[in-house]
């Protein structure tokens, strides 16, 4: 499969370096494939997604300069289905593999909430330089928000613990635990 990337994407995303990397010394981060699943209301179908091609992944880099890339490897926004993620790491290995290696390109995960420490292991073997687990961070806010509490700051406070909790927890899973 060979995929094309529009020129006002490249040209965008080029403008997006130019912008931020070189005015503001900034990094890029892009995101190609598409996950399945749900973020901010916006919802894509199982059959809709698309794991991330390294060819033209590659070709991307080139083209634009980014530093990081996000990876569709299986990983999905939202929640997982109650039968897990059903990511490719046949296809992780390869691709991760590629893009560190050859490119000098961070390896991003978005969609990272609900996988498996031993996943989440491997893909850290493999290259993974950051986790995307908004999901995660959300719903520990939502479960505290629902228990009841003295007062407003009350609520505020363990809601805010909450997500520290998580915080916490991903950020030792991660390795990053007690690093700046």
């Amino acid at each position: 499969m060979v995929l094309i990337f529009p020129a006002r994407i490249i040209s965008h995303t080029q403008n997006l370096y130019h912008s931020w990397h070189t005015q503001k010394n900034m990094m890029v981060e892009a995101e190609l494939g598409r996950l399945s699943g749900t973020e901010h209301d916006l919802t894509v179908e199982d059959y809709e997604a698309k794991l991330t091609d390294i060819f033209p992944a590659l070709e991307f880099i080139d083209e634009t300069g980014i530093h990081a890339l996000a990876v569709c490897i299986g990983n999905v926004h939202g929640k997982y289905p109650a039968t897990g993620p059903k990511s490719q790491t046949r296809f992780t290995k390869g691709v991760l593999h590629n893009l560190c290696s050859k490119k000098g390109v961070l390896v991003v995960l978005h969609g990272a909430s609900g996988l498996s420490e031993k996943l989440i292991k491997e893909c850290i073997e493999r290259g993974v330089t950051k986790f995307n687990v908004n999901t995660e961070v959300r719903k520990a806010y939502m479960e505290a928000l629902s228990k009841p509490g003295k007062d407003l700051l009350h609520v505020m406070s363990n809601a805010k613990e909450a997500m520290k909790a998580v915080v916490a927890e991903k950020r030792h899973l991660f390795g990053s635990a007690g690093k700046a």
